[in-house]
């Protein structure tokens, strides 16, 4: 059953002028000591007094073991009263030093709607956590909750080994010393399973299952890798030849081991996949290569699974806890068929199946690209510069921001050069609910615009359609959405407002083929020696059905676009079956979610939550 759509589309509120002279720290204290007080009481019924009537509350795994997103004063204080099993929010303390001490910040200058925001850390029974409040003026001199973010962060009594509780390394500090042998020797029998089963299987080793396979380990969870490829990174080495990340450096490091300062801003996919491989061997993560899960099953009793692999050809069975799939977010590719395509002379294939268009002899030939996403303007792009003749099938339009000017505008002040530590940005950044992250983001995308006017009415008079996002917000509500619906240029724009690369719209997109051409549904005929179908892709859960089978597939939520409350479906967190987790997104996502879903599967692990989540 496909999830329901939510457009979370929201107005901001109005706020009162703000006196240039008032003091953050002092209004940011009053006010977290009061929510210190309503928890200590236990008195809920005093949320009104201290959150507007418009507010919102975001809740990462400290109050209750999901992604919670609550709207409105009298919903929070209902949700408060609801989630209590973990102990009361204790300890609070505002951050007091840096970026993200007590601060007025003006969020909308035309309408003057400010806060005062600060990052604090608390404590719960099992934790410590960290958040973010954010407190507007309803009336002049009357602060109250406008925002507050509160996200688990650790463990207590299962802290990780990091800083100055990292581990010793001498071989009489190892557990069993000398008799159980050196690093290198226990690390063998550790990298083949020889003692003891994994606790958790991990299926994909991109990105996705890098950083939660780090994380785990460094939770103390013995955990599997496992990856079809012949190597780690083989997902980005055999991607088309000229792919580059769209996202800065400082936005995009692993967890644990940031990029380099010398690091280039955007990176090349084969220098990405060999910093993958390195990177596991320096986390010293447990993969094995060459290796197809061939069956799977679930008891729900004993909460284990036992999967069937073939390793480099010999079959192996683990009995896991947890299952963390990661094999991309996007799923298998969407790759439609049409009457008359088995009789078309020329070459037709998926985007997902490009390499390189210097592999083939493409000069003066002409080339269909059905798609305006990043892939068909990175396919687009490569075809003309090797000699062929383009045309970009259009069906609906895609927002578009460069690589020079919009994403580093995006990621201004955070995750930038010389910006915050990165763990804090992290915290920061995800602070605010996805629909008023959205409502926000409408003043960036007209600014990014304004920034990019050229570049705008260059594709506008080329014949290209633009598209905002359903309120002008931007790539973030696309991204987070529809997964798609945007270009982050690297150049093929350029090409297309110099008539180099031609775009034709089709509303109604293909009706078929005959032997020498593509046919639109309005009747025109755009004659074709390759077509290239960058139709995207199909729900994270397709591939569960694929490799796991219909069993556990049937019992998975839908992944990805945002549930009722304004949470992504299904992924970092429960996916409707018992121990089963979907990982993915892009670098900086699974950097920042696989501390959470890590958090989870340890809490799980020492019976701090149920193991199980029901459906």
């Amino acid at each position: 059953m496909t999830a329901a759509r939510y457009d979370h589309i929201i107005d901001l509120p109005t706020t009162a002028p703000v006196d240039s002279v008032v003091d953050p720290h002092q209004i940011a204290e009053k006010w977290l000591g009061k929510l210190e007080s309503i928890f200590e009481d236990g008195d809920f019924s005093q949320i009104k007094d201290i959150f507007n009537k418009d507010s919102w509350w975001r809740d990462i795994i400290s109050l209750q073991w999901d992604f919670r997103t609550i709207h409105g004063n009298e919903r929070i204080e209902q949700f408060l009263r609801q989630n209590q099993s973990l102990g009361p929010i204790t300890s609070f303390k505002l951050e007091e030093t840096g970026h993200f001490k007590p601060k007025l910040e003006v969020v909308k200058k035309d309408t003057g709607f400010a806060w005062i925001s600060s990052l604090f850390h608390f404590e719960t029974r099992i934790g410590r956590g960290s958040g973010v409040l954010r407190l507007t003026q309803e009336k002049p001199g009357e602060w109250k909750a406008f925002s507050v973010y509160t996200s688990l962060q650790e463990l207590k009594g299962f802290e990780e080994p990091l800083g100055t509780k990292r581990a010793y390394g001498t071989l009489d500090s190892m557990p069993g010393g000398i008799e159980k042998g050196t690093w290198l020797e226990r690390r063998q029998r550790q990298l083949d399973f020889l003692d003891d089963e994994p606790q958790v299987l991990v299926i994909g080793a991109g990105q996705s299952g890098l950083n939660i396979g780090a994380r785990l380990q460094s939770l103390g969870v013995s955990t599997l890798i496992v990856e079809r490829n012949d190597r780690v990174g083989d997902n980005w080495r055999h991607r088309y030849r000229t792919l580059v990340t769209h996202d800065p450096a400082e936005f995009t490091h692993t967890a644990y081991l940031p990029f380099p300062k010398n690091w280039p801003q955007f990176t090349p996919k084969d220098k990405l996949a060999d910093w993958f491989e390195n990177y596991a061997s320096i986390m010293e993560l447990n993969i094995w290569t060459k290796t197809k899960v061939t069956n799977t099953s679930y008891e729900d009793v004993r909460g284990e699974w036992t999967v069937d692999i073939v390793r480099d050809g010999k079959p192996r069975t683990v009995r896991p806890h947890h299952v963390v799939f990661c094999t991309g977010h996007a799923g298998e590719p969407l790759i439609p068929s049409f009457p008359g395509q088995t009789g078309f002379k020329g070459t037709v294939y998926h985007g997902s199946q490009h390499e390189d268009a210097s592999k083939y002899d493409v000069q003066g030939k002409k080339v269909v690209v059905v798609g305006t996403g990043n892939s068909g303007h990175d396919i687009s792009e490569n075809f003309c510069q090797n000699g062929a003749e383009v045309t970009m099938l259009q069906r609906s339009g895609t927002y578009v921001l460069t690589l020079d000017k919009g994403v580093f505008i995006l990621h201004e002040g955070m995750h930038c050069e010389n910006g915050p530590p990165t763990e804090q940005s992290d915290i920061v950044g995800e602070s605010l609910p996805f629909p008023v992250q959205f409502a926000l983001n409408i003043d960036m995308t007209q600014r990014i615009a304004d920034e990019e006017r050229e570049t705008i009415e260059g594709l506008q008079r080329a014949g290209f359609k633009l598209e905002w996002g359903i309120d002008g917000s931007g790539i973030a509500r696309l991204y987070y959405t529809r997964g798609g619906g945007y270009y982050v240029d690297v150049g093929c724009s350029k090409l297309i407002i110099d008539g180099k690369i031609k775009v034709h719209q089709s509303p109604e997109g293909i009706s078929g083929f005959t032997p020498d051409a593509v046919v639109l549904k309005d009747g025109t005929h755009l004659n074709a020696d390759v077509v290239v179908l960058a139709t995207g892709y199909d729900n994270m859960k397709t591939t569960v059905q694929k490799v796991m089978g219909n069993k556990v597939a049937d019992r998975c939520n839908d992944v990805w676009d945002l549930d009722e409350e304004g949470e992504l479906n299904a992924i970092w967190r429960p996916s409707g079956h018992p121990n089963f987790w979907f990982m993915g997104g892009n670098l900086a996502l699974c950097r920042i979610y696989s501390k959470y879903l890590a958090l989870q599967i340890k809490a799980a692990e020492e019976g701090l939550m149920p193991s199980s989540i029901p459906n």
